[in-house]
């Protein structure tokens, strides 16, 4: 099978390197890959070019957008972006970070559950940060549940759920959108992915609202939404954001944001979430 990658990077000249040392050295090398330099001020499009040249496989993108990085939208865009530069005769569409560090076997091991389940629509591995020297699972991990750092789409699933949204959320409602319309949605465990900057890191103030307004713009309904703030705010240690993941719900909710999927998605995706609740409380 023929896979195809396509990597935003916003001023990532601390990581890159190490990250495409990673891609490089797999043991199935992508047809294509794409880094999409997104108006960085450092060196990130320097040495992205150096390994340019030394691999065929490897092209870069330069784009220019505002330098406020807004969760979900920024990055959307820049994958985009590339995903424009390559032509539609792959048979997987990857999506990596700038700041990871991959197993040798990553792809070999993606690809064969894409070749042996034909109805696996997505698929990655577990995100892993380092705590004192010890690499660890990343506490936003859910066992079904591909962190957006690293999401793997079959083709015809990828076109199917309308391509990526710019929006925050959009790492959510690409799965629930896969199941909506029966892709299955695989983790490989055995798939340990070293994850150098944590997730949120450059995340400003006013983005903590765009949680809920995620929330909202998913279909969750204010239920929903409240326990699922909850859960979020507990993993990350922070509480405090419950009340700002609160309020950016409801703010969408008077402004009444576009939902990123249809009624009929929306009802879908609420009674999934339901059941994912009673079946942890039951």
């Amino acid at each position: 099978m023929k896979y195809y990658v396509i990597i935003p990077a916003y001023n990532e000249a601390a990581f890159i390197s190490t990250m495409l040392q990673s891609l490089a050295q797999q043991s199935v090398l992508p047809a294509k890959a794409v880094v999409v330099n997104d108006n960085s001020t450092d060196d990130t499009a320097k040495i992205t070019q150096s390994f340019c040249t030394k691999h065929q496989w490897l092209s870069l993108v330069n784009k220019t957008s505002e330098t406020v990085h807004m969760p979900g939208s920024k990055v959307i865009q820049a994958f985009m972006a590339g995903y424009e530069t390559v032509d539609e005769d792959y048979d997987i569409i990857v999506k990596l970070d700038a700041d990871l560090i991959l197993p040798h076997d990553y792809f070999e091991k993606v690809l064969d559950v894409f070749s042996k389940n034909k109805k696996a629509g997505m698929a990655g591995g577990f995100a892993y940060i380092e705590h004192n020297g010890e690499w660890m699972l990343e506490n936003l991990t859910d066992k079904d549940h591909i962190r957006g750092a690293f999401k793997a789409y079959r083709k015809e699933c990828f076109l199917q759920i309308g391509k990526l949204k710019p929006a925050m959320g959009w790492d959510t409602v690409d799965e629930l959108l896969a199941k909506f319309y029966g892709w299955e949605v695989v983790t490989i465990d055995s798939l340990k992915v070293k994850h150098l900057k944590p997730t949120g890191a450059s995340y400003t103030k006013a983005s903590r609202y765009k949680q809920g307004e995620a929330f909202y713009t998913l279909g969750y309904g204010f239920t929903i939404t409240a326990i699922a703030a909850a859960k979020l705010a507990m993993r990350k240690k922070k509480p405090f954001l419950f009340a700002d993941y609160i309020k950016g719900f409801l703010k969408a909710k008077r402004e009444r944001k576009e939902l990123l999927v249809t009624k009929e998605q929306a009802a879908y995706i609420r009674n999934y979430r339901w059941k994912k609740i009673k079946g942890k409380l039951f």
